[in-house]
C-alpha cells in the first residue's frame, strides 16, 4: 500500500505512467487502447485496461474512472490505489471477484483538462439509438442564448440575466436545462453527439472483450462535480429497474440515490455510458453505481463548464485568461487537498469491498436457485 496522495498525478501523462506501472508490478493483464490524437503535453492518449483476476471469472467488477475527462484526476488516484492495496485485492481474490480496471474512459478530456471528449462529446449522453429520433431538451433551448456569451467573463448584463432565471425557477430547474443533455447545439455544454464517440465504440470493444463470460457483474463509474466536498453519493447506474436499485442498495446501502425516482443531485438523463454492458453482457446479471464526489457548488461548477466551452470557441484568448480559465475547470473537478483524496480513497474502497460481497452473495444465491 502507498501513502494516499500518491496515489494522485497532477496530469494525465503522469497518471497514465502511475497506473500502468501500478498495473505491471501487480501482475494484471494490461491492454492500451490508442487514442487518434496527442495530449495537452504532446503525450500519447489511450484507454488503459487493466484485469486483475482470471479471465473467465464469473463475478466481474469493472471500477472506471474519467468518463468525463477531468475527473479522472480523482479516479485514476482510486485506482491507482487500489492497485497496491494488497488487502483489497486479497478480497477480491479470495471472492473469486476479477477486477477491470479502465483507465481513462475519455483519456483527451483528462488531459486537456475537459470534461468532454475531442469531438466536443458528454459521453455520459452519447450511449443513444442514433437511428432513432434523439431527445429534445426544451430547457437547454431556452437557457442556451445565455450560456456562452460573446466576451468572458460574461457581462453583468448576462449576470443579471441568468440570476433571473434562478430566482424564478431555482438552481434545480437551471442544473436540469443546462445538464440534462442536449442534441442540438454541437458547440454548446453537455452536448450528446450525433454519433458514438471513440471513446464510446472503444468502450464497447473492451466490455465485448472482458464482460461476456462472467454471470454476475458490478461497475462503479467514478465522478466528481455535485454535491457537498469529498462526499461521495453513490447513484444507481443502470437501467429503470426495480429489482436492480433494490440490489443496489442491499449491496450498497440504502443511501443509493437514483435518477428515476428524484432522490440524486443529478438530474434525468438519457444516453448513459452504462447501457453499454446490457449489449455486452446480456447473459449476466448487472448493479452498477456511479460514485459522484462533491467539489464546488453546482452553480460554481457549470459556470466553470461555460468558461471551459466559451476558450474552445475562443483558442486565441488571452494566455493568462486560458489558465484561469482551465484551473477554474480543474478546481471545480478535483479538490487537490490531502484530506480531499484521504475522504476519496476510504468511501471508494468501502464501495469496492460492498460490491465484492454482493456479488458473492448474488452468486452464491444463483447457484443455491
Amino acid at each position: 500500500m502507498i501513502p494516499i496522495p500518491q496515489a494522485f498525478s497532477p496530469s494525465y501523462a503522469r497518471a497514465r505512467v502511475k497506473f500502468l506501472e501500478a498495473a505491471a508490478t501487480a501482475g494484471t493483464r494490461i491492454e492500451s487502447h490508442p487514442h487518434p490524437l496527442p495530449g495537452r503535453e504532446g503525450e500519447q492518449l489511450a484507454m488503459d485496461v487493466a484485469l486483475d483476476g482470471a479471465p473467465d471469472a464469473e463475478r466481474l467488477l469493472i471500477v472506471s474512472s474519467a468518463c468525463h475527462g477531468v475527473e479522472g484526476y480523482c479516479g485514476s488516484g482510486v485506482q491507482v490505489f487500489a492497485l497496491h492495496d494488497a488487502e483489497w485485492r486479497a478480497k477480491a481474490r479470495d471472492a473469486g471477484v476479477a477486477v477491470l480496471y479502465i483507465h481513462a474512459l475519455n483519456p483527451y478530456g483528462f488531459s486537456h483538462i475537459r470534461r468532454v471528449t475531442h469531438e466536443n462529446v458528454d459521453l455520459n449522453r452519447n450511449f443513444q439509438d442514433f437511428t432513432r429520433p434523439l431527445p429534445v431538451n426544451e430547457g437547454y433551448r431556452r437557457v442556451q442564448p445565455l450560456l456562452l456569451p460573446d466576451s468572458w467573463p460574461p457581462d453583468a448584463a448576462n449576470a443579471q440575466a441568468i440570476q433571473a432565471f434562478i430566482d424564478t425557477e431555482g438552481v434545480a430547474a437551471w442544473q436540469a436545462a443546462i445538464s440534462g443533455g442536449q442534441y442540438e447545439f454541437a458547440d454548446g455544454l453537455f452536448y450528446g453527439g450525433n454519433a458514438p464517440t471513440w471513446s464510446n465504440q472503444t468502450l464497447r470493444r473492451v466490455l465485448a472483450q472482458h464482460a461476456t463470460r462472467a454471470r454476475h457483474i458490478a461497475w462503479i463509474d467514478l465522478h466528481t462535480g455535485l454535491g457537498p466536498n469529498g462526499v461521495g453519493e453513490r447513484i444507481y447506474a443502470g437501467r429503470d429497474d426495480a429489482a436492480a436499485t433494490a440490489r443496489a442498495r442491499r449491496w450498497w446501502g440504502e443511501q443509493v440515490t437514483s435518477i428515476y425516482d428524484g432522490s440524486s443531485t443529478s438530474a434525468l438523463l438519457t444516453g448513459l455510458m452504462w447501457n453499454a454492458i446490457y449489449d455486452a453482457a446480456p447473459q449476466a446479471e448487472y448493479t452498477g453505481i456511479a460514485m459522484e464526489y462533491g467539489t464546488e457548488p453546482i452553480t460554481e461548477v457549470l459556470d466553470a463548464l461555460r468558461g471551459d466551452h466559451w476558450l474552445a470557441l475562443h483558442p486565441m484568448a488571452p494566455p493568462e485568461l486560458a489558465a484561469q480559465i482551465q484551473a477554474r475547470t480543474l478546481a471545480a473537478f478535483y479538490t487537490d487537498t490531502d484530506a480531499w483524496k484521504g475522504q476519496i480513497v476510504s468511501q471508494a474502497r468501502q464501495a469496492m469491498f460492498e460490491a465484492v460481497d454482493g456479488l458473492a452473495g448474488s452468486a452464491d444465491v444463483a447457484a443455491q436457485g
